[in-house]
């Protein structure tokens, strides 16, 4: 091949690939987003576990303290 038909075929891939190269960009940065964005609900869904466990432990309790109160109260009675 001579050196004006490769630069010429060097030329028409770039001017093909380039919006793949673009699209293929845009994508990757879209993936970035979409991967922040559930690292960070990853987070929320873990506070919201711990909240969760931490308000079942105090029902847990609270509900213990209702059936001694009630007991006391039969016992009154």
């Amino acid at each position: 091949m001579d050196n004006e038909f490769k630069e010429e075929l060097l030329f028409l891939l770039k001017t093909e690939l380039s919006p793949i190269i673009e699209r293929l960009d845009r994508i990757e940065n879209e993936q970035i987003q979409i991967k922040q964005a559930v690292l960070e609900t990853n987070e929320t869904v873990k506070r919201m576990e711990v909240i969760q466990e931490q308000q079942h432990s105090i029902i847990q309790l609270l509900s213990a303290r209702s059936i001694a109160q009630e007991a006391k109260l039969k016992n009154i009675k």
